[in-house]
């Protein structure tokens, strides 16, 4: 029985691809990829962000025993400031396609644009987490993998509270950043990581700049 709106619009070996993570200053982007089991559906699936945390690991474990395939991939915080944040979510997209076990007849991809290399047919579909099940069992794994993560750097870098926030902006982040710096982590591409190293690559260029006036 078709779950979402555009289930019977797009059926048969169709996989879903959808991201998280775009938008914290710290950790990885995941993406995952998603081709579901018409015999075996799987109730409850929507858009992660609609879901508790409780509700999306009790689904991360039926999507995983029930798919007919299903792979997770991510971009580093390196590769996000290498390529741009865009370029690394789509990436992570592509590399979560090409492990699937299974090649499938077309790539639904969350969104309004469609990453260069996936090499099969494909269509973005704009909020497609809330209207296609594929897609909304990648947004699941995709986000529970990384938020797992974040939980694991928490322990790593305990200031920035990132087992709560999952490297989002909040105030706590903001003041921890401000007051340590960043970690290794954290993507020196975005504002506040970027402006936090301005600053402090112009106070030391003062500080030398006055070391050697004194030295004179």
């Amino acid at each position: 029985m078709p779950v979402l709106e555009l289930d019977t619009r797009y059926s048969g070996c169709v996989a879903g691809t959808d991201e998280a993570g775009r938008g914290p200053l710290c950790g990885p982007v995941y993406a995952a990829a998603v081709i579901l089991d018409p015999a075996r559906p799987i109730e409850g699936l929507n858009d992660s962000k609609k879901l508790n945390e409780a509700a999306r690991e009790r689904l991360f474990g039926v999507i995983c025993a029930q798919a007919t395939a299903w792979a997770i991939a991510k971009c580093s915080a390196a590769e996000i400031d290498r390529f741009n944040i865009l370029r690394a979510s789509h990436l992570a997209m592509e590399r979560a396609v090409a492990q699937l076990g299974v090649v499938p007849e077309r790539v639904l991809v969350d969104g309004n644009r469609l990453p260069k290399h996936l090499n099969l047919p494909a269509e973005a579909v704009v909020k497609g987490d809330a209207r296609h099940s594929a897609i909304a069992a990648a947004s699941i794994l995709a986000k529970v993998a990384r938020d797992r993560v974040m939980r694991e750097l928490h322990e790593q870098f305990p200031h920035y509270d990132l087992g709560t926030n999952k490297g989002y902006p909040t105030p706590v982040h903001l003041s921890a950043l401000e007051q340590h710096g960043p970690c290794a982590e954290h993507r020196r591409s975005f504002a506040p990581v970027r402006r936090w190293l301005e600053q402090t690559n112009i106070q030391g260029d003062l500080l030398s700049s006055s070391s050697e006036f004194m030295d004179t």
